[in-house]
């Protein structure tokens, strides 16, 4: 489906340039957008290899460790219906303390681990379960307290202050966890009255059958 997008942005973007007599002028700014990616991504690779060994030594010296310590009381009150002893657990603790500090490819993984033994949960394997959805989320909204990318883009464009969206990023990140927790919840509740409704309903009807 996204590659049907993509091509559907393409093709509108050339017939668009078409349309006005300018696709010489929308040929230059392609190659000259992907000769800019490519400088961009070479420029960012020393840049992020420091940070990800940076926060790769934190790892290795227990931080990430302590970290899912600390936030496993929340974690088992997002995730109430998933066991706490549970692989799904570890693993959706090891993905957020993972995007806490930054460490998105540590992440991921960790997050595709955690939704396999989610599934495993899930009594109806062909619709993401409450736990899944939740998981999702948080791991797009997660707080972040060493933005890495956004840092060493800065740098690679030789920003004056590359750190100073730390606070500002950490905020972003607080307001977008919260709101998508607030979310979940929502719709937690609202599937939860609505299955109460369907059980209500089906009483009624057995009543009514047996009467």
């Amino acid at each position: 489906m996204v590659n049907w997008i993509w091509l559907f942005l393409i093709g509108a973007g050339y017939g668009y340039a078409a349309w006005n007599g300018t696709v010489e002028e929308a040929t230059r700014a392609l190659f000259d957008g992907a000769k800019s990616g490519v400088t961009v991504c070479f420029g960012l690779i020393s840049v992020l290899v420091f940070w990800l060994g940076l926060m790769r030594v934190a790892e290795q010296a227990g931080l990430l460790e302590k970290l899912a310590k600390a936030i496993s009381p929340l974690v088992r009150a997002l995730f109430p219906d998933v066991p706490k002893d549970h692989p799904a657990m570890g693993y959706i603790l090891s993905n957020m303390s993972a995007n806490i500090l930054g460490l998105g490819n540590a992440a991921t993984p960790m997050g595709i681990k955690a939704m396999q033994e989610l599934q495993k949960l899930n009594p109806d394997k062909e619709t993401a379960s409450p736990a899944m959805c939740t998981l999702l989320a948080i791991n797009t909204s997660s707080i972040t307290l060493i933005p890495t990318t956004v840092i060493a883009v800065r740098m690679n464009y030789h920003s004056a202050s590359p750190t100073e969206i730390v606070g500002t990023t950490l905020l972003a990140t607080a307001v977008a966890t919260a709101a998508a927790i607030a979310l979940d919840r929502w719709f937690r509740g609202r599937d939860l009255r609505r299955r109460m409704r369907r059980v209500r309903s089906g009483k009624e009807k057995d009543r009514a059958a047996a009467g």
